[in-house]
């Protein structure tokens, strides 16, 4: 019983062609579906084609270090930039250095140049500091400086650290997120940032007394040991806003790495007095965002120090283990702003932690690419800020697209006279082709930042060819199985295995090109490779799920069945007489041993 059906199946393996053309045009639906849903029906364009946004960065030395504007840091820098702004690098913004201390940035239409301006402009400083005390991100509504300190509000004291250890998480090895905001704590407890001496004279002295001992208290930063001032600045303080976080975060980057700070949280809900900066940002060697099955804390952020890093990360979370909330924390912080402020519970040694509690995975993943990307050697300033027009790229797609235009007829007008009504499969496999190469390249535009440059549609343009050589193939296989005496049908069939090897081994080698230029180059370039190499991989999908179910389908029709002339399978005009019967042995080959 087995038997006849497997002899039901095609030697090239397809016994159900009307399924698989039905597979393929199912998901061509669902594809333009998507892009329909999304909104957006064109391709994201780079900046030569469709303008966007150019600016330029100035490399700064940083005190203390007068010679730090070298090559090196400057590629460094550059690095670093270049992962953030671009991602997978395929969004086609480009950085790249100019002279000895310029950096050039391009962002093309269509992305968040002020999103992207941000992340390159956030270059300067990360580090961890002790958290000190906490408070929510809205103005005091009356900031007293005379209760910052002492056993006036004890009371009110209680119910905050009761709330505090309501919040507070469970014991841990390592790092965990803390929650959201924390109540003001009524004095600054004794912490390696601040000296207790100092606190203690800012309790028995008044604002006056606090003035002597700090000559710089107008400036945004209050000196070290200061508690009173600290504290009036941080009631004053509203991190509610974007416009005040920025104001707070220009201070905070402006004070030394030894001297405490007010800071906001980026999201404005809350702000905080931290201590001197216990670990530099540069003391991380990696982060990666995880998620966590085996105690189901979900997302997770793993640290990796450098052997100095984890020194010192061992000693300050040693100390803050002994401390009560909000001191047991540390802040992470980069260009004066919180990005986190976990708490620890005990030492955490060995040059590896976690920070855990209530990420999502985006969230998770912006907090390791801040701790993996966020120090950069030196700071920048945004000198100069431009608009980049498309003219230019705009004639050079112009152009070549008339001339992928001229090229696409001379192909047809070739099918069509050479291969006849052979040429409509083709014709309907480039379309086909066509369609999945657009669509794919919106949803990639949309979902990944791909953005099609000058050089990628030259990609796209070259693919027309390898698509068209691969029917070629097929079709000379079949033509070559005709020639030997076979009628269309199994001619068909047996031509497939051979012409499938062939196509398989040619797109293979032009997917490797592809892959290899993609990994070795940089720039505009990689958007050729990658389109090339899509458009490859598209190749063999329309080729196997297209156009030989299709074959196979049309070897039935009479048309092509019966050799009719215009059918580019006349027996006549491949130089072979037509069997007689169709199940009937047919003549024995010219050459057996012909390929």
């Amino acid at each position: 019983m087995a038997a006849p059906k497997k002899g039901r199946r095609s030697p090239g393996g397809q016994g159900r062609p009307g399924r698989v053309l039905a597979l393929i045009l199912i998901a061509m639906v669902a594809l333009i579906g998507g892009m329909f849903a999304s909104g957006d029906t064109t391709p994201r364009l780079g900046i030569d084609l469709a303008g966007g946004t150019s600016f330029t960065l100035e490399a700064k030395n940083e005190p203390g270090k007068p010679n730090a504007i070298n090559k090196t840091n400057m590629d460094t820098a550059v690095g670093i930039m270049d992962r953030r702004v671009n991602g997978l690098g395929v969004s086609e913004s480009e950085v790249q250095t100019q002279g000895a201390k310029h950096i050039i940035v391009n962002i093309p239409k269509g992305t968040n140049a002020k999103q992207a301006r941000q992340q390159v402009g956030t270059t300067a400083k990360l580090g961890f500091r002790p958290v000190l005390t906490s408070a929510p991100g809205v103005k005091s509504p009356e900031p007293k400086p005379s209760a910052s300190v002492g056993d006036k509000d004890k009371a009110k004291d209680k119910g905050d650290k009761s709330k505090d250890d309501k919040t507070k998480p469970s014991g841990s090895p390592s790092a965990s997120a803390s929650p959201q905001g924390r109540a003001v704590t009524d004095a600054l407890k004794a912490n390696p940032a601040v000296d207790p001496s100092a606190s203690a004279s800012a309790k028995d002295d008044k604002a006056g007394s606090d003035k002597k001992k700090d000559p710089k208290a107008p400036t945004p930063t209050p000196a070290p040991g200061d508690v009173a001032a600290l504290q009036k600045q941080l009631a004053a303080l509203d991190c509610s806003t974007p416009a005040s976080r920025a104001e707070a975060s220009k201070a905070a980057s402006a004070a030394k790495s030894s001297d405490p700070i007010v800071a906001c949280k980026t999201d404005g809900s809350a702000k905080e007095i931290l201590g001197p900066v216990a670990v530099e940002g540069t003391g991380v060697d990696k982060a990666s965002a995880v998620i966590d099955t085996q105690q189901g804390k979900g997302w997770i952020v793993q640290l990796k120090f450098t052997k100095d890093g984890a020194k010192k990360f061992a000693d300050v979370t040693g100390k803050l283990a002994t401390q009560q909330p909000p001191q047991n924390q540390f802040a992470i912080v980069l260009d004066g702003e919180v990005v986190s402020d976990p708490s620890v519970t005990s030492s955490i040694a060995g040059g590896q932690a976690e920070i855990s509690g209530g990420f999502t995975q985006e969230s998770s993943r912006d907090l390791a690419n801040v701790l993996s990307y966020g120090a950069l050697p030196l700071s920048f300033d945004v000198v100069t800020e431009t608009t980049v027009s498309p003219a230019l790229g705009g004639e050079q797609l112009r152009a070549g697209l008339i001339a992928g235009a001229i090229g696409l007829i001379l192909v047809i007008i070739y099918l069509v006279a050479y291969y006849r009504g052979l040429a409509l499969v083709a014709l309907a496999s480039l379309l086909v082709s066509a369609i999945l190469t657009y669509t794919i390249m919106v949803l990639l535009g949309i979902a990944l930042g791909f953005a099609l440059n000058l050089p990628a549609v030259c990609g796209a343009i070259v693919a027309i060819g390898i698509t068209a050589d691969s029917f070629i193939v097929y079709f000379e296989r079949i033509r070559d199985e005709i020639r030997e005496g076979r009628s269309l049908r199994p001619a068909v069939e047996r031509g497939w295995p051979r012409a499938r090897r062939t196509i398989l081994v040619s797109d293979f080698v032009s997917f490797l090109a592809a892959a290899v230029l993609f990994i070795v180059t940089v720039g505009k370039v990689q958007g050729f490779a990658f389109t090339l190499g899509l458009t490859t991989l598209l190749d063999v999908v329309v080729v196997f799920f297209f156009t030989k179910p299709l074959m196979t389908l049309l070897a039935r029709r009479k048309f092509f069945a019966s050799g009719h002339p215009w059918s580019g399978l006349d027996p006549k005009r491949l130089g072979v007489k037509p069997p007689l019967r169709a199940s009937r042995r047919p003549a024995a080959p010219v050459d057996p041993k012909e390929a």
